[in-house]
């Protein structure tokens, strides 16, 4: 019986002083790395929605773009009667 004893209260020294500190210890680091990992997905979503918020104007450049070349023939055809209207009231003058 003093071997089973002696063998229980070993065993029950080694878990407190090793096991549980380990495993404190471990649970710890866990907590420390889920914690980041969680600023850093915050961060990243941050700036998504920046890039996001930032991009948008792309589209919108790119409604301008396909406007001022429909800008650029209505005015390419008023400056050709312009020319013309201008030529014909010089010929008109003489």
């Amino acid at each position: 019986m003093n071997a089973a004893l002696w063998i229980w209260l070993t065993t029950l020294v080694v878990v407190t002083v090793v096991v549980v500190p380990l495993a404190i210890f471990l649970l710890h680091r866990t907590l420390t790395a889920a914690s980041a990992i969680e600023r850093y997905t915050r961060e990243a979503l941050e700036a998504g929605a920046g890039i996001a918020e930032n991009t948008k104007a792309v589209a919108a450049l790119e409604d301008t773009i396909r406007t001022a070349g429909s800008l650029l023939e209505a005015s390419q055809k008023l400056s050709e009667r312009t020319s013309e209207i201008a030529k014909a009231v010089s010929t008109k003058k003489e």
